[in-house]
Formats: C-alpha cells, sequence, structure tokens
C-alpha cells in the first residue's frame, strides 16, 4: 500500500484545528484540544488503532465544549477519509469488543462511504472532567460523518461513567484497525467495485 497519511487544517469562527494522520503508524499521539477528557479519549482512539495522531484545537471554550468536540471529530474524519484514499485492498469492516474493568464495549465499522452512526453508551453524569457527556457520542458519530464510516457503539455495560466512554473508543479503535488493514487482495472489496457511494 501506498502511504496513508493526511494532514488537515480547519478554521472557522468557532474553532481552529490541525490534525496529522498515519494510518500506518505505532500509536504515537499528540493531542491537545483544551479539553482534557477529550484529550484523553482520542488519544485511546489513536494509541489503540495504531494511528499516529497530531492534533491541536484552539476553540471558543468560553462558549462551552461543543464546538470543540463537534468539530474535533469532523476533522479527524475528514483526516481518515483522505488517508484512506480509494480504499483499495482493505478490510473493509471490522467489529471489537473491548472491556474496561466492569464497563464492556462494542463497536463494528464498515469503511463503506456511506456516513451512519448509532452510538449507545448509556452515561448518566452531566460531564466527565471538562466535557460534557452528550458530546462524547456526538464527537464519534462526527466522525462518522467525515470519514463516510457506518459505525455502531454499544456499551453492554458498567457503572462507571469514564469507564464507559473510554471502553467504547477503544472499541472503536480496534474496529478500525482491523477494518483499514490490508486484505491482501488488491481490489476494493465492494460488488460494486467501489467504495464511497449508496450502492458500495
Amino acid at each position: 500500500m501506498t502511504p496513508r497519511e493526511a494532514v488537515i487544517e480547519r478554521r472557522t469562527k468557532e474553532t481552529e484545528i490541525s490534525v496529522r494522520l498515519n494510518l500506518d503508524g505505532t500509536g504515537a499521539t499528540k493531542v491537545a484540544t483544551g479539553i482534557g477528557f477529550l484529550d484523553h479519549l482520542l488519544d485511546a482512539l489513536a494509541k489503540h488503532a495504531r494511528f499516529d495522531l497530531e492534533l491541536s484545537c484552539r476553540g471558543d471554550l468560553v462558549i462551552d465544549d461543543h464546538h470543540t468536540a463537534e468539530d474535533c471529530g469532523l476533522t479527524l474524519g475528514t483526516s481518515l477519509q483522505q488517508a484512506l484514499g480509494p480504499r483499495v485492498g482493505i478490510r473493509r469492516f471490522g467489529y471489537a469488543y473491548a472491556p474496561l474493568d466492569e464497563a464492556l464495549a462494542r463497536a463494528v465499522v464498515d469503511i463503506s462511504g456511506r456516513p451512519f452512526a448509532n452510538v449507545n453508551l448509556g452515561l448518566t453524569r452531566e460531564r466527565l472532567g471538562e466535557l460534557s457527556c452528550e458530546s462524547i457520542p456526538h464527537v464519534l458519530s462526527s466522525l462518522a460523518s467525515t470519514a463516510g464510516l457506518t459505525l455502531h457503539v454499544d456499551v453492554l455495560r458498567g457503572e462507571d461513567d469514564h469507564h464507559r466512554a473510554e471502553a467504547a473508543f477503544k472499541a472503536v479503535a480496534l474496529a478500525l484497525r482491523a477494518a483499514v488493514e490490508a486484505s491482501g487482495f488488491d481490489d476494493v472489496p465492494s460488488t460494486k467495485g467501489s467504495l464511497g457511494g449508496v450502492e458500495s
């Protein structure tokens, strides 16, 4: 496979984000969003997917965390989409379970080009650190929308919301790692011969 890398800059009145992503890395990360728990989740995602990720964001945190969380998901998804390129020779599908103490999460991904996300984390707290719990599934949905993923994430059990959220991101990481891996075939894994449209 050719190098699967992307460099993305996103600037709006609400956020300024830069992302450097290498899908064939070692899990090296440098993440700074201004929100500690968001950094923690994105670090876990890249580490366990074995993606090299540099992501920095300056957002309008004086308002709240929403724009920063959403735009980080969108920009990371765009970088994933760009790094994948024509999606030749990938496995396409991936699934994984990830435990964290009492919590257990499941993630299933299809790198289909058709964005859809169903994310059920069952979080009950209002916030984890400075990150609102309602923003956590939104990060994953935003990533799926711009990466062109079909993504299903469910936390099957767990009492601690920190554990539930982190297990979910780790499960997504492992599923993505499986989906982007080389299949051993030099083709696009689709009956239509292409990935990226409604008929893939």
